[in-house]
């Protein structure tokens, strides 16, 4: 039995893989320490004596004892678990991919026939949506923000390109040209509303980083892992601004276990 930890700022994900199969659990990340992998084994119930190898990517995981209860610990950095994580999840094979994981912030790796690299990143991601919302409408849990988001319009607050001018190129009038412009000129504003516009903002800047990398690589696919995309307002901004470069953005079920099983995968290959 293996099991791997992504210690994230805000979510640890763990998996464990056994017989061909994985289970998944996240738990809210306290430290990262041994104290805090005993919780986790404690909590979901491994079984110490049946693992054979824990694989650790995220956070500070670099500075966590080589070994657990005599379980020898396997630190991965984080661009080969976003590379490995797009790979064993999408059930890529030996060719050149972007791949994007949006967490907290946003990494963007490419593997290019032979290794990963790791082409930036942004600071904008779950961490932003957050802390955000918590302070412009008062909430931090997710579920509420996303079911704010899903009924708000985006475009009481957002200047879109049909606002400003009849034609700018190629681009459809629907398209953002100032996120959040319009709410100068408003009062008392709907909180639906902008939990809409600041999760389409999110998902702009991040679909924007996205085609441009995918771009500069020569490719016209995106690999996503993360958490962020699971929010569907934020998923479709991303969308939006992929189709503006022509470029598709896949969203596989469990993405945002990519890194954790990227950690995995990647100690079995070594």
């Amino acid at each position: 039995m293996l099991v791997g930890f992504d210690f994230g700022l805000t979510n640890t994900d763990v998996v464990i893989s056994k017989s061909d199969e994985n289970q998944f659990y996240s738990f809210p990340t306290i430290e990262i320490n041994n104290a805090f992998i005993a919780y986790v084994f404690d909590t979901i119930n491994i079984e110490v004596s049946q693992v054979s190898h824990i694989a650790v990517t995220g956070g500070k995981s670099s500075d966590l004892t080589d070994t657990f209860n005599d379980i020898p610990i396997k630190k991965v950095n984080e661009v080969d678990a976003i590379g490995s994580g797009a790979m064993a999840l999408y059930d890529i094979k030996n060719r050149p991919f972007v791949a994007v994981s949006a967490g907290t912030g946003t990494a963007c790796v490419y593997f290019d026939g032979k290794k990963f690299n790791h082409l930036g990143g942004i600071s904008v991601g779950g961490g932003t949506f957050q802390g955000l919302l918590k302070h412009l409408i008062m909430t931090k849990e997710n579920d509420d923000i996303e079911t704010l988001a899903a009924s708000g319009d985006r475009k009481q607050l957002d200047l879109l390109i049909g606002d400003v001018v009849n034609e700018i190129g190629s681009l459809h009038p629907e398209v953002t040209a100032s996120n959040f412009a319009k709410a100068r000129n408003l009062e008392n504003l709907s909180q639906n509303d902008i939990a809409a516009s600041v999760s389409n903002m999110i998902g702009e800047v991040i679909g924007t980083i996205s085609y441009l990398n995918a771009l500069l690589c020569n490719e016209s696919e995106v690999f996503f892992l993360g958490r962020v995309t699971l929010n569907d307002v934020i998923k479709s901004g991303v969308e939006d601004r992929l189709k503006l470069a022509n470029v598709t953005g896949l969203f596989k079920q469990n993405r945002e276990y990519g890194n954790v099983l990227g950690a995995l995968s990647y100690i079995q290959t070594k």
